[in-house]
């Protein structure tokens, strides 16, 4: 019963051992990915530089202050 439960660790971890590891040294010492140090890491191992602002806002022309609704 004890193994069954540990069957789909045992597998995740025979398909992407290194995927693994890095999700679970990164869980273990509570690491964020997007904190500098690792965020920084990661973008020179991968490449790809993500932009600081990657949000976008979507603006209908009304003010951005609060607008009152009334309902029927």
């Amino acid at each position: 019963m004890f193994l069954d439960e540990l069957m789909p660790l045992v597998r995740e971890l025979s398909q992407q051992p290194i995927a693994f590891f890095g999700g679970f040294f990164s869980g273990v010492f509570r690491l964020n990915l997007a904190d500098d140090p690792v965020k920084s890491w990661l973008d020179q191992q991968t490449g790809v530089v993500a932009s600081p602002s990657a949000t976008t806002e979507v603006h209908n022309g009304n003010g951005g202050g609060p607008q009152s609704i009334s309902i029927d």
